[in-house]
């Protein structure tokens, strides 16, 4: 088998991450249809008794006086911008609860499907993925996002896709979505033909990157495994005591928000005719109560229904037999979504 290749120039001071090496074929679970994936174990963060090294923040001050200190054992000046171009139009008031989403565009969603793989890979067909990339285009297109949907791409021109979507003017956008179907590992998700870090589909669109995007929502949608565990769930029974300022400056990783369909480490479960639990929760949720909630708030609402309504049915097969799952969502938003009719 191929063995997960990091595609991004690792720090080699400190070594954080190691990958193990595996026999087992690394795929989602398909109910009915079901095998073990392997999962990469991180290693140790190096021991901060090793060694002595001088205070590594940029500011330095006497105990008696209050400075902001960074929380890490090394520092350097990096490789990021030293802040916000100039001349960044604000695309909302800097103490407004809402993102603006009155711009004439919802703006542009993409949706990168894989079913089929490079045999190389030895990668099992994703039956039932088709399911969930109809439901989405559907859902998406009602929200009023300009749908863009790929099949089985190989990762160059994923990249070019997102890098050429990063380059294009959004001025008149409200926010950029994109989901990702496909296998994947802890830390790893698989286009047709290569691994890849989850982390180049959203590289391109940071504040510094993406001028046009910034302070615009970003939302990412990721249905992969992120490793091999099962969630076996537990019985519960009930109880008797059951306008601002003229301008401001961001983050350049503020905005962003991240849904896995599973927490790391996990599998992620996928019906071979209906799709997978979280993109089926997903568009349920979003048809009933997108114009009258925010999206944390529906997300919330999603990972409910994954958590109580699916449940994995195998009787054949103990092991993977009513298994639960729990999707994961990494916030960086800095205001509420809400998806406002056109």
């Amino acid at each position: 088998m191929v063995q997960p290749v990091d595609l991004v120039n690792s720090v080699q001071h400190p070594a954080v991450v190691t990958l193990e090496q595996h026999h087992s074929l690394p795929a989602d679970i398909v109910v009915g249809n079901m095998h073990r994936m392997p999962v990469d174990m991180l290693g140790d963060l190096p021991s901060p008794d090793t060694g002595t090294a001088e205070d590594p923040s940029p500011t330095v001050g006497s105990p008696d006086i209050a400075s902001d200190r960074i929380d890490a054992r090394w520092w350097s000046k990096g490789t990021g911008s030293n802040g916000m171009p100039a001349g960044v139009p604000m695309p909302t008031a800097k103490d407004a609860e809402f993102y603006n989403m009155d711009h004439r565009r919802r703006g542009k969603a993409f949706v990168f499907n894989h079913m089929n793989f490079d045999p190389r890979l030895q990668l099992r067909p994703r039956n039932g993925t088709n399911c969930d990339r109809d439901n989405l285009r559907i859902n998406l297109r009602q929200l009023d996002f300009e749908v863009e949907v790929y099949d089985d791409l190989p990762f160059k021109e994923i990249e070019r896709i997102l890098e050429s979507a990063s380059m294009e003017d959004h001025s008149d956008a409200d926010c950029i979505l994109v989901t990702v179907l496909s296998h994947g590992e802890l830390g790893i998700l698989y286009a047709s033909d290569q691994p890849y870090k989850p982390d180049r589909l959203w590289s391109h669109f940071s504040a510094d990157k993406c001028r046009t995007l910034a302070g615009k929502p970003k939302m990412f949608f990721i249905q992969a495994c992120q490793g091999d565990q099962l969630d076996h769930g537990v019985n519960m029974t009930r109880t008797e005591t059951d306008a601002g300022a003229a301008s401001y400056k961001i983050p350049n990783h503020a905005d962003f928000l991240i849904a896995y369909s599973t927490i790391p480490g996990f599998y992620s479960w996928r019906n071979t005719t209906a799709g997978s639990w979280f993109v089926q929760a997903f568009c349920h949720v979003i048809q009933r109560e997108a114009h009258s909630r925010d999206l944390l708030s529906i997300m919330t609402r999603v990972c409910r229904k994954v958590a109580f309504d699916f449940q994995s049915n195998v009787p054949g097969d103990y092991v993977m037999h009513e298994k639960k799952q729990i999707p994961c969502v990494t916030s960086m938003l800095t205001r509420d979504i809400q998806f406002t009719r056109k």
